[in-house]
């Protein structure tokens, strides 16, 4: 008499997806997740390189298509979440959009542009700054000395302050 050979399990899965339960129990231990992706294609109609099945670990990490579901030690009945998208509800979005002559591509620039810092109102701006500015010397400087000064102006503190100009001098 010849020794009988170990029969694989058949495994009893819930697919939750979509708001509602798919109950999978045509496979066997010996089957793989890309078995069980199959059958859930066949209920859903989700492809299974669209299909994010959650909760199938192995050492922690998503198992592969290639594991057998008797080595994820999968309980009687394990609800196991799915994620995806069938592929007709994505041709409207994957599809180009449609042609539309209001659309202005304004990337492509034709007339010549002026750097900001050459503009004339800007440079207006300057040469009255320039003009009216007053130098104050509050301290006289220290023959010998090394002079650090620290520039501060009015655009780090917002465009909302007035324009005060801090200058911090150190000696060394």
């Amino acid at each position: 008499m010849l020794p009988s050979l170990p029969t694989s399990m058949s495994v009893s899965i819930i697919i939750k997806w979509g708001g509602q339960e798919y109950s999978i129990s045509t496979l066997s231990e010996e089957d793989t997740v890309l078995d069980l992706k199959q059958s859930i294609k066949s209920l859903t109609g989700v492809l299974p390189e669209r299909q994010k099945l959650l909760g199938l670990k192995v050492k922690g990490k998503p198992a592969e298509d290639d594991v057998k579901l008797g080595d994820l030690k999968l309980k009687s009945n394990t609800k196991i979440m799915m994620m995806g998208t069938r592929e007709e509800s994505l041709e409207d979005v994957l599809a180009p959009p449609p042609e539309n002559d209001d659309v202005v591509n304004d990337f492509d620039i034709e007339e010549e542009v002026t750097e900001v810092e050459n503009r004339e109102e800007n440079l207006a701006k300057i040469a009255r700054r320039v003009k009216d500015y007053k130098v104050e010397e509050l301290n006289p400087p220290r023959p010998g000395k090394r002079l650090l000064v620290l520039d501060i102006d009015y655009t780090l503190f917002g465009e909302s302050l007035k324009p005060r100009y801090i200058f911090l001098i150190i000696y060394m």
